[in-house]
C-alpha cells in the first residue's frame, strides 16, 4: 500500500508512540485522523501534521466507549470518504499482583487496551472490505508474549491483541486487507510516569528500550511492506522460541526483571 494520500486513523495519538506515528504518516503524505481523550493535545498535533502538508482531523475519543469509536470512524468518512489504515495504539499501563487486581481494574484495562482495538477493528472492516484494501496495525507489547510478575493484568490485554491479530490474518486472506501486530519493548515515553498500580509497586523501564519515533517508523513500514509481526527488540525473538521449550527460564528471567524494575523505581 502507498502511504501518500492514504487515510490513517491513529488511536492514542495524544502522546508517545501514537503521536510519533501520526507525525511519521504526515511526513510521508498520508492524511491522519487523530483520536485520543485529550483534545488540547490532539489540536496541537493536528497543527503539526498540517504543517507537514497532511490533512489532519482531531476527534476526541475514549476508545472504551463504542459510541466514541463509531463517531471517530464516521468523522473520518465524512471528512475524507475512506479509511485505509487503522493503528490501534490506545492503552494504559498497570502494575500489581493478579491477586490484588480488582475486577473493576481488570475490566477497565480490557475495555481500553483490548476492546478499544476490537471495536475499532470491527467498525472499519466493512469499509475496508468495500474498498478491497486496508491495513490494521495492533500495538501490543513484548509482555503480550512473555508475561512478567506484577504485570499479569496488563499482559493479559496484550496477549489478547496478539490472538485477535493472528486470527484476523487468516480471516482476511484474499480480501486485500492485511493485519500486523507490533511488539515494542520499554519505550521512552510518559507510559511509566502515568501507569496505575494497586499495591504501591511502581515499575520502571527495565531491559532494552527504544524511542517512540523508532516504533512509529516500524509501524509505517509495516503498511508499505506488510508483515505479520514486528519485533522491536531482536533479542526477544530468541526468548519467544526458548519459552516454548523451557518455560521455567521465563520464570527465572521474570523474577530478575521484577527485582531490577523495583530497584529502579525506588531510585527515582
Amino acid at each position: 500500500m502507498r502511504i501518500k494520500d492514504s487515510v490513517a486513523i491513529i488511536t492514542g495519538a495524544s502522546a508517545g508512540i501514537g503521536r510519533e506515528t501520526a507525525l511519521e504518516f504526515a511526513r510521508q503524505g498520508a492524511h491522519v485522523v487523530l483520536a485520543a481523550r485529550r483534545e488540547d493535545r490532539l489540536l496541537e498535533l493536528a497543527s503539526q501534521c498540517e504543517a507537514l502538508g497532511a490533512r489532519a482531523i482531531a476527534v476526541p475519543t475514549d476508545v472504551a466507549k463504542t459510541d466514541d469509536i463509531e463517531r471517530m470512524v464516521q468523522a473520518a468518512m465524512d471528512a475524507v470518504g475512506r479509511i485505509d489504515i487503522l493503528v490501534n495504539n490506545a492503552g494504559f499501563g498497570f502494575s500489581g499482583t493478579v491477586e490484588e487486581t480488582t475486577e473493576a481494574d481488570m475490566r477497565e484495562l480490557m475495555d481500553v487496551n483490548y476492546f478499544g482495538a476490537f471495536n475499532a477493528t470491527r467498525a472499519v472492516l466493512p469499509i475496508m472490505r468495500k474498498q478491497r484494501r486496508g491495513h490494521i496495525v495492533n500495538v501490543s507489547s513484548v509482555v503480550g508474549k512473555l508475561a512478567f510478575p506484577y504485570h499479569g493484568a496488563y499482559s493479559a490485554t496484550k496477549f489478547a491483541m496478539i490472538g485477535m491479530t493472528e486470527s484476523l490474518r487468516g480471516e482476511l486472506d484474499g480480501s486485500g486487507i492485511t493485519a500486523t501486530v507490533v511488539l515494542p519493548g520499554s519505550t521512552r515515553t510518559e507510559f511509566f510516569d502515568v501507569q496505575r498500580t494497586n499495591d504501591g509497586h511502581v515499575s520502571a523501564p527495565t531491559g532494552p528500550q527504544q524511542d517512540a519515533d523508532v516504533v512509529a517508523r516500524a509501524i509505517v513500514r509495516s503498511v508499505t511492506h506488510p508483515t505479520p509481526e514486528v519485533n522491536m527488540i531482536r533479542m526477544f525473538r530468541v526468548a519467544y522460541g526458548l519459552h516454548g521449550f523451557f518455560p521455567y527460564l521465563r520464570d527465572i528471567a521474570g523474577r530478575q526483571f521484577y527485582r531490577r524494575s523495583k530497584g529502579k523505581a525506588r531510585r527515582k
